[in-house]
C-alpha cells in the first residue's frame, strides 16, 4: 500500500514539474513570436477602422488590406527628374553631383 501511494506522489510531481515547464515553454514562444507584415497591417487597419460598422468596416478594410506601400523613388530617377533639359556636360556633372550627395 505504500508502494502505491509512493507511486502515485510521483508520478503527481513528475507530472506537474511536466506541466510548468511546458507552460513556461509555451509563454516563452509567444514572447518570442513577431508579427508578420500581414498582421501588423491588419492591426493598424482595425485601428482606423474605429467606429466603422456593417458594410461600411467591411469595405474600408477591404481597401486599407489592399492597399500597397508607396514605393520610394530611387536616387537615380530623382536626379534624372533634376537633370532634365540640361546639355550633355552640363547634364553629366549635375548628374555625379546628385548622386554622390
Amino acid at each position: 500500500m505504500k508502494t502505491l501511494i509512493a507511486l502515485t506522489l510521483a508520478g503527481l510531481f513528475a507530472c506537474g514539474t511536466a506541466f510548468a515547464a511546458d507552460t513556461k515553454a509555451a509563454d516563452t514562444k509567444a514572447a518570442d513570436t513577431k508579427m508578420t507584415p500581414q498582421q501588423e497591417k491588419m492591426t493598424s487597419c482595425n485601428a482606423e477602422a474605429t467606429g466603422k460598422t456593417g458594410d461600411e468596416r467591411k469595405a474600408f478594410m477591404k481597401t486599407c488590406l489592399s492597399a500597397k506601400p508607396e514605393k520610394k523613388e530611387s536616387k537615380m530617377a530623382m536626379c534624372n527628374k533634376k537633370t532634365a533639359g540640361m546639355k550633355a556636360d552640363e547634364r553629366a556633372k549635375a548628374q555625379s553631383e546628385c548622386m554622390k550627395g
